[in-house]
């Protein structure tokens, strides 16, 4: 059985975007088997609503070069070869900035010696657990003073099972290499905004992702009534559709605050979140067709 991804995005932070990922969640677990992967691994905070048992850690790691400067001859070739300034030539020898690398073995493969390879460095932890009645779930954090969440987005995501009908993804906010990382794969993606100037700048940037991975998506506007109406303006321009609005309320606000899952709370949304993957579901299939 094939898994329907789904990732939920921002252009911004702040927006509901983990909100709505783990009322979802929560919502579909009652119905079908589901899989939920917080990919915001520099400040993972889905655990905090979906309040999982973490039963396996595993360390997140990258290859890096290690040059055995006996075996060396100081040809620069790595050096010219590695796109991230990750190693440096000083007279004849090869010096190696760890947290520059990206892991690509570019190095390794050029050296005309072999006196460069590789050797695992730990960049933070992933952990799987089960929250709730069956969800699945998955986290990863980066090492404080790491650069580089894109390798933890990806092993994370390597785990992914089959076995659940439904995959969410909790993206990262904003539009960096991590957000791609979490979406390029998703059969499709939620994008939460809020009516205001920076939700409307935010979410063109991350349209402009969506044009480029050639994700089918939708919006759901948060926080209704704190703007005006120029995002759903816009919206009609684009062939993405608002899937759904949910107001602004200060009792959203004490709930998300204690840690609660909102559809939980507010259980009117249940059926309007079950709505949104049919409707999911009847626009993948839509989109496949087209494609097919």
């Amino acid at each position: 059985m094939s898994t329907i991804k789904i990732a939920i995005a921002s252009g911004k932070g702040g927006t509901g975007k983990t909100m709505i990922a783990t009322s979802l969640a929560a919502c579909l677990d009652k119905h079908v088997p589901v899989q939920f992967l917080d990919c915001d691994v520099e400040a993972p905070n889905a655990h905090l609503f979906l309040k999982p048992e973490i039963d396996s850690l595993q360390a997140a790691v990258i290859l890096i070069p290690e040059v055995d400067q006996d075996a060396c001859t100081a040809c620069g070739k790595c050096v010219e070869v590695c796109e991230f300034h990750a190693l440096a030539q000083m007279e004849d020898q090869i010096l190696l900035f760890p947290q520059l690398c990206h892991g690509c073995g570019s190095c390794q493969r050029v050296c005309p010696v072999s006196a460069i390879h590789e050797t695992p460095r730990q960049i933070g932890n992933l952990r799987f657990g089960k929250a709730r009645s069956g969800i699945r779930f998955l986290t990863g954090d980066l090492t404080i003073s790491e650069p580089m969440p894109t390798p933890i987005i990806r092993q994370l995501k390597s785990h992914i099972s089959g076995k659940s009908m439904v995959t969410i993804l909790d993206s990262p906010p904003g539009a960096s290499c991590a957000v791609v990382a979490t979406v390029h794969d998703a059969d499709f993606v939620i994008l939460v905004t809020e009516p205001t100037p920076f939700g409307l700048h935010d979410l063109k940037q991350m349209l402009g992702v969506l044009e480029q991975t050639g994700s089918p998506g939708g919006v759901i506007i948060n926080r209704v009534g704190i703007g005006d109406v120029r995002v759903e303006d816009y919206l009609e321009h684009t062939s993405y559709p608002v899937m759904m609005k949910i107001p602004y309320l200060a009792e959203i606000a004490v709930v998300l605050a204690k840690g609660e899952v909102f559809s939980d709370k507010f259980p009117k949304y249940q059926a309007e979140f079950l709505d949104l993957f049919q409707e999911i579901k009847r626009m993948i299939k839509s989109e496949q067709q087209v494609c097919g």
